[in-house]
């Protein structure tokens, strides 16, 4: 049996109703088939008020031992860096989060505000929000970058906006059961089960990527091309099964039409690239945009992507509508 105790911060509670729509495993099959006994949970515990304070201090004296403390949102040190803008029982909630995951096993970040803050910490951060261990892509954050739980592992991050829910359950069934080596960590602390590949692997469009042949328009029914070069997606530069392991076990963004906006990396909202919007391609050299892949300069991609156009063969460049 592991205990689990869900704590949340600053942030719209999107990575619950996305964890509580998980498949494979479901939160049930959690409880029933892999022994996690869920301490508490915000949106799906009897338990409020005293009783989860009292529940808190058993777990802070000892009382209970805790297995995996799993924090959704920011956490919020405003005003001044007291905390007072997040109170939880007459405490500063950065308090309860500070001395709980001192005492976890494993602490598990889920969805970009717990990461690295996410949008709560875009400039100028009236709350002083703060990602667990980072700060948007600078290690550090609330708990520091030499912290490390008591099974001697650093945060585990699960980056999203939301985060999928499968890749949240299948890491905590990974930790309940012991299996460390479903959990090795990229640079960013991300379990590389899930972040090892960019989101354009298994995108239906990549074809149209390799000929450099745009899309114009956003969504259904628009000709079918590539949303890098126009529409701002992200997919080629950001981390994340999302074209491996559909939503809903039936899509993603970039097959419904729509461009991966990069939520599992620790830069978005990328306001800095893109003042006031996420869906905008910043270019450089006329179409070319200023992000391109790992690896490659841009004078060298301009290059590459005018000889890809010219050879682009003619299914590439006839009107194709998606299914």
């Amino acid at each position: 049996m592991a205990n689990l105790l869900w704590m949340h911060g600053g942030a719209c509670n999107g990575n619950t109703q996305s964890f509580l729509n998980a498949d494979e495993p479901t939160v049930i099959d959690l409880v029933r088939d892999f022994g996690i006994n869920i301490l508490y949970h915000h949106s799906i515990s009897m338990e409020f008020g005293h009783q989860v304070q009292h529940l808190l201090e058993q777990i802070l004296s000892d009382e209970i031992p805790l297995d995996i403390l799993v924090f959704e949102g920011t956490v919020i040190q405003g005003p001044n860096g007291t905390g007072r803008y997040d109170m939880f029982h007459e405490r500063p909630k950065k308090d309860w989060i500070w001395e709980l995951a001192h005492k976890a096993n494993f602490v598990v970040a889920v969805g970009d505000c717990a990461c690295w803050g996410g949008i709560p910490a875009t400039k100028p951060n009236p709350s002083e929000s703060v990602g667990l261990q980072y700060l948007k892509g600078e290690r550090g954050g609330f708990l520091g970058k030499d912290f490390r739980s008591k099974a001697g592992l650093p945060v585990i991050n699960i980056p999203g906006c939301p985060a999928h829910p499968d890749w949240v359950t299948q890491i905590l069934v990974a930790v309940a059961t012991g299996r460390l080596e479903d959990i090795q960590l990229d640079e960013l602390q991300r379990p590389q089960t899930f972040f090892k590949t960019f989101t354009q692997t298994g995108c239906t469009r990549v074809q149209y990527f390799e000929w450099k042949e745009p899309v114009e328009e956003f969504g259904q029914g628009t000709r079918k091309g590539c949303l890098f070069y126009e529409q701002g997606c992200r997919g080629p530069l950001t981390h994340s099964p999302c074209n491996r392991i559909l939503w809903n076990r039936q899509s993603s963004k970039t097959r419904s039409g729509m461009p991966c906006i990069g939520c599992t990396e620790p830069q978005f909202p990328f306001f800095d690239l893109a003042p006031g919007t996420v869906f905008k391609t910043q270019k450089v050299l006329g179409s070319i945009p200023k992000e391109v892949p790992p690896g490659v300069d841009s004078l060298s991609y301009s290059i590459s992507a005018a000889v890809s156009r010219a050879a682009a063969p003619k299914w590439a460049k006839e009107e194709m509508f998606v299914p």
